[in-house]
Formats: C-alpha cells, structure tokens, sequence
C-alpha cells in the first residue's frame, strides 16, 4: 500500500484544533501532523507553517512545497536555511474581508473624528465640530496595492472617499487614481490626508515611513500602518506627532512584538494600538487554498499565490 502524503502543520500561535480538522475534511487522502508530533521528518512532503522555529523546514529532506498560513513571508524569508522549495503566501478571502474592515474601520474613525470625541468623552466635554467633512471631501492614499491593499482601495472608494493608490508598477483600479514608482510617491503623499500603509516587507520598504516621506504629507494627516513594523521608522513617528505635522496614527504591526510595555506607543495620546490582528487568517476560508495548492501539485500544474524570493513576495 502507498502511503500517504504527509502534511506538517506549524504554528507559534495558531490552534491546530480548526485547521487539522479542515485539513482532514477536504483532503482525506493526506496524513495531517502537527508539530512537533513528527517521528519521521523524511515522510514529510507539505508543511503549513506560521512563524516555525528557525532551521526546522530544512530538516525535512523530502519537503516539496512550504504554504505559508499568513500574506507576509519575511520571517520565512529571514531564516538563513530555508529550504529551496516553492514557497506560497496565503491569499484568501478571509484575510482579505478581514483587512478591508479593518482599513475602513480606521479610516472613518479618524474621518470622522471619533479620538477627539471618545477624549471629549472622557473629559465631560460638550462641543461640536464647525465642519464635518464628507468622505468625497476627504482625500485617503493606500499603499501597497496587492491583494490586500487593492481590496482595501476599492472598498474605500465605494464609501466615497477620494482614494489614490501607489504601488511599485502600475496598477487599474475603478474609482481609485493610481501612482506608482519613486517618481510618482511625492505627488502621492501631497494629496494623501489619510495614509494606510499595506506594502510587504522588503529591502526596498524597510524603513520607507520615515521623517522625510512624513514631511511629504499635508499637515494634520493621519498614518495607519497594517503591513509589517519594519517599514516604519519608529522614532520618526512619534517626531512627526509630537510637532503637531501629523494628527495621529493606527498602528497594528510593530518592529518588537509584542510591544515592549515601556514603548511610547502605549501612552501616546495620538496613537490608536491594536494586538497584530488587522487580518488573521481563518482556517474556515484559508484551508481552501492550501487544498487547491496541493491538489495543483500532484497534478504538475502550476502553483499560484507564488512567492518570488528575488522580491520577497
């Protein structure tokens, strides 16, 4: 009898619980292990992996294809002995919805002016605003556009928002204006008065939320980062807050996770945290993917969702 293919399931933080039961259900003909429950490393043909220790995934030699349980990849790619196997990053609609709310939530909220209330609030303090703007009015820059981010855009702009998009090559959304490139980010950032930041973390965006692409926004701008912590310049954040240039900033990602209790950030009465949990992949929705990536490799066709190592995503 052939014995079955071999599934590993790695994560730091997710409950296998739902997984392995999504896994068993729509792809009965695959033994489904979760780590560290593996005697035998060479029987191991997939592995879906969050965040797995480092080295692991090259101590399995017969490893065919790494399905990565989230969008971003850079801590895969940061680990010196990945193997060099096809690397798949999670899209799925789940994420997707779920990083769309998130954006949108954030945007009206600082649209609409809701710190400033919930602090009035806190103050007992009772006065009204001499002009509430309209989302037509308000001018909302999202970059990165992706998966994610064009999804994100495109929701935006069905809630009437004036919404710019910037990525590295040109992109066609309805309803969305598009720049793109080193020469096209000022003109972006002038117009942008809320600025989500979707992009990966490459070599080429850590660090690129820095002092001087701050200096690039209109004053009173707003940043909301939901992307990775690396991108932005910590210090540099807190700089343009403390001199009155920005308004505030939604921050989901941080360069230390979990943030150190003694970080600024906590305390700062501009700056909106939540936990990492803009878009958390849900084995309901996520499992399809990692059932269609298999199926396509048994049958020799092409994977999709692909990462290209050279770019990092």
């Amino acid at each position: 009898m052939t014995a079955k293919p071999l599934l590993l399931f790695v994560s730091a933080h997710d409950n296998a619980d739902p997984w392995v039961a999504e896994l068993k259900a729509q792809l009965p003909e695959v033994e489904v292990r979760v780590w560290p429950d593996c005697p035998d490393k060479a029987a191991v043909d997939y592995a879906l992996v969050w965040k797995p220790p480092a080295g692991l995934l090259a101590t399995l030699p017969n490893l065919k294809v790494i399905f990565s349980l989230g969008a971003g990849v850079d801590g895969l790619l940061a680990d010196p002995a990945l193997p060099d196997r096809p690397l798949v990053r999670m899209v799925e609609p789940g994420l997707t919805e779920g990083m769309t709310e998130y954006v949108c939530l954030h945007v009206l909220r600082w649209h609409r002016d809701s710190p400033l209330w919930e602090q009035q609030q806190r103050d007992r303090v009772w006065k009204q605003s001499a002009h509430v703007p309209l989302a037509r009015e308000r001018r909302v820059g999202v970059m990165g556009l992706g998966a994610l981010g064009s999804d994100a855009a495109a929701m935006l702009a069905a809630l009437r928002f004036d919404v710019a998009g910037w990525s590295r090559s040109p992109k066609d959304i309805p309803g969305v204006k598009g720049f793109h490139g080193a020469d096209q980010l000022p003109a972006f950032l002038a117009r942008t008065e809320i600025l989500v930041c979707l992009l990966p973390a490459t070599a080429e965006t850590d660090g690129l939320l820095d002092a001087g692409l701050f200096a690039g926004l209109p004053r009173d701008a707003v940043v909301i980062n939901a992307s990775r912590g690396q991108v932005l310049v910590e210090e540099d954040l807190l700089a343009a807050l403390d001199s009155g240039h920005l308004r505030g900033a939604t921050l989901d990602v941080f360069r230390t996770e979990p943030l150190p209790p003694d970080h600024p950030f906590w305390t700062h009465p501009k700056v909106t945290i939540t936990p990492h949990v803009a878009a958390i992949t849900q084995a309901r929705t996520g499992v399809q993917q990692v059932v269609d990536g298999f199926r396509r490799h048994q049958a020799g066709q092409p994977l999709v969702n692909l990462v290209d190592r050279s770019r990092g995503y």
